[in-house]
């Protein structure tokens, strides 16, 4: 059966990064708004699982709703859906942890990054390099077609750079320095980024979870939340294989 995931963004970059990672020929991926279903909740948790899971499980209610009117626009008979969704974020240690889930209405929602950028450059300015480590972290959240709930996440380590490189990317990535590169993550290729982006990891994660559960055709929901930052073995570990 075909399937098709649902990621529950707007954000362009987002989508094709996804894209970028979802290689499967018999898996589509949509957009909320290409999907034709538009969800905005309350993200009201307290850490970048909490809100994925909060975004995720909105669309797919949404989903199950518009299924049960004879609205949904999608083809149901012949096609499992999945919703995914991601909260995602810089975590500073200099800054406690700043901005973190806070990171796209760090200053305001409608802010530009560069300011963002700037002004957290200012508070680390007498920041001495070897204090200055952050990582991106992502969450991605899933419900599957079975109406079950999972989460995992992934992170990417670097420093807060002194200055604004690149063009690639999106959000903090221009400020946010790859000593294994010697760049920032808005200097290296998409392909680059890919393999070792925190949502790359999160999502790698969260797919070979999918083919775990599709494979058993059984639920496997997490019993918690389950940290998987690289190793698909300790995903299906941490999350339950029960094939």
């Amino acid at each position: 059966m075909k399937q098709l995931i649902i990621f529950a963004t707007g954000n362009k970059g987002k989508i094709r990064e996804i894209r970028d990672i979802i290689t499967d020929p018999d898996t589509e991926v949509l957009s909320m708004r290409e999907a034709g279903v538009e969800a905005d909740p309350d993200e009201n948790g307290t850490s970048f699982e909490e809100n994925a899971l909060i975004k995720a499980r909105a669309v797919a209610d949404l989903i199950r709703k518009k299924k049960a009117e004879g609205t949904l626009s999608l083809d149901t008979e012949n096609t499992q859906i999945t919703v995914m969704s991601d909260d995602s974020g810089l975590v500073i240690d200099a800054l406690g942890g700043e901005p973190g889930i806070y990171s796209a209405r760090y200053l305001g929602y409608d802010t530009d990054y560069n300011y963002k950028m700037e002004q957290i450059m200012k508070r680390m300015e007498n920041v001495p390099d070897e204090k200055r480590t952050a990582r991106f972290v992502a969450a991605v959240g899933a419900v599957f077609p079975d109406g079950s709930e999972h989460v995992v996440l992934g992170a990417m380590e670097g420093v807060i750079a002194r200055g604004i490189f690149g063009l690639n990317g999106f959000g903090y990535d221009p400020f946010f320095y790859l000593p294994e590169y010697g760049k920032t993550s808005a200097e290296i290729t998409e392909e680059e980024k890919n393999a070792i982006s925190h949502r790359g990891k999160a999502l790698r994660a969260m797919l070979s979870l999918f083919d775990t559960w599709k494979q058993s055709g059984a639920t496997a929901k997490d019993a918690d939340t389950a940290s998987v930052l690289n190793s698909a073995s300790a995903c299906a570990e941490a999350c339950g294989d029960n094939k």
